[in-house]
């Protein structure tokens, strides 16, 4: 059944994505093949720095002066955390992936939730959302200040 799924990853993860949308597709599938090695502590879930940073001082402006560094912060935050909120043109599409995905990780690994807590990938994964979510309110912050400032078009 493993073997199954990850060729059947593998198959998505050949096809070549045409459209931001289809690149976004692809790697919800490179996530859903990967979170069982994820939940068994294989793969180690990293927090990166950039997102760090951000859960240090997610309001701060130091070396932020002109409407270019701004955008350059804006972009770096987007590299790392994925496009800001777009909505999906065909959104039961993007819900049947990750219901699906979810579903067969929890049917590979017996006890999901116990082997996660210790493996400790129930921790990380905490921390990598608390990152996370730090990261999504700087960029929120910095978008705000941007427009604020009265800078180009939007990012």
């Amino acid at each position: 059944m493993a073997r199954l799924i990850i060729i059947g990853a593998a198959g998505l993860l050949a096809c070549t994505p045409a459209t931001a949308q289809d690149r976004q597709t692809v790697e919800q599938a490179k996530d859903i093949a990967a979170q069982p090695a994820r939940d068994v502590g294989a793969v180690k879930t990293r927090v990166p720095p950039l997102l760090l940073d951000a859960q240090q001082d997610p309001y701060g402006l130091d070396g932020l002066r002109s409407c270019d560094d701004l955008a350059a912060a804006i972009r770096e935050l987007n590299d790392v955390l994925g496009p800001d909120l777009m909505p999906d043109p065909d959104p039961r599409r993007s819900r049947r992936i990750r219901v699906t995905g979810g579903t067969v990780a929890g049917l590979i690994v017996p006890f999901r939730g116990v082997v996660r807590e210790v493996s400790g990938a129930a921790s990380a994964q905490r921390e990598l959302d608390s990152a996370t979510d730090a990261g999504i309110a700087r960029r929120g912050f910095l978008r705000g200040v941007y427009v604020t400032r009265k800078c180009r078009a939007p990012i």
